[in-house]
């Protein structure tokens, strides 16, 4: 299967966990199946690694450009700016980093969290969310800056938070938006809301199904709410990244396969 031909306003992504291999055998392996592969990066204090040399960044390259395959690269940890460290707190050095270390696949997007567990815990009191607000905005703002180009950090939505919880600071940013509809779905959510908001800075769509656990296969959605959420992105002519944020051969494939159904019914 090859999404090319669809010829959908939007391209196709997978993660970089289809394959149980590295990062390169990832990319060669969708290739010429998706038109986006996000790196899903980790790095364990004293333990594995999967941030990738200078070699494999040229090779990722080269089978981007040869075979129209962008990257979305995932930043390792959430991000937070402690008012002691200012740009030295490790969420933004880790994501300095991953940005210099794949600056040269030119990413659709940088794809990030925002920290919000102490006014999560707080119950999101008016007070401390202003002062989150500002520390956000500040870690935002180093991150893009250590991008150089506006627009290219994606902030994500996270579950078990409000839909429009990093809207405030992405509003005060440069900042475009990954709007992570499994998560919705998760908390109850409707999706097309959240995604009808953030259109105009939209670079990248989480999309996988919920069932016991988060990111399982879409065979886990029901038609209506995935025809919703397909068919408006269609609808719109959205044209950024939906990306298929599962992991695994079997999980992959089978929501490849609900996601053309759903294409198909929209077309009639």
């Amino acid at each position: 299967m090859n999404v090319r031909p669809w010829q959908l306003p939007f391209r196709i992504g997978a993660t970089s966990y289809v394959v149980e291999d590295d990062l390169l055998s990832n990319a060669r392996y969708l290739a010429p199946i998706v038109q986006d592969m996000q790196l899903v990066l980790f790095d364990m204090p004293g333990g594995p690694s999967n941030l990738p040399d200078a070699a494999t960044v040229a090779a990722l390259a080269e089978v981007g450009g040869t075979q129209d395959l962008t990257y979305t690269v995932h930043l390792l940890d959430d991000l937070r700016c402690d008012p002691h460290l200012g740009a030295q707190d490790p969420s933004l050095c880790a994501a300095q980093r991953v940005v210099d270390l794949t600056r040269r696949l030119a990413p659709w997007a940088w794809v990030g969290h925002l920290d919000g567990r102490a006014v999560h815990a707080a119950g999101f009191p008016a007070t401390q969310m202003a002062a989150w607000c500002s520390l956000a905005v500040r870690a935002v703002d180093w991150v893009e800056a250590s991008i150089g180009a506006a627009g290219y950090l994606a902030v994500e939505n996270l579950e078990g938070y409000p839909g429009d919880f990093v809207t405030p600071v992405v509003e005060r940013t440069n900042a475009a938006r990954c709007v992570d509809v499994g998560h919705l779905w998760l908390d109850g959510c409707d999706p097309l809301p959240y995604l009808e908001a953030a259109l105009l800075r939209c670079r990248v769509v989480h999309l996988h199904g919920v069932a016991a656990r988060d990111h399982v296969s879409l065979r886990h959605t029901p038609p209506d709410p995935l025809d919703r959420v397909v068919h408006w992105l269609m609808e719109v002519g959205y044209s950024g990244v939906l990306t298929l944020e599962v992991f695994g051969g079997d999980d992959f494939w089978s929501s490849l396969a609900v996601l053309a159904e759903s294409v198909q019914r929209y077309r009639g």
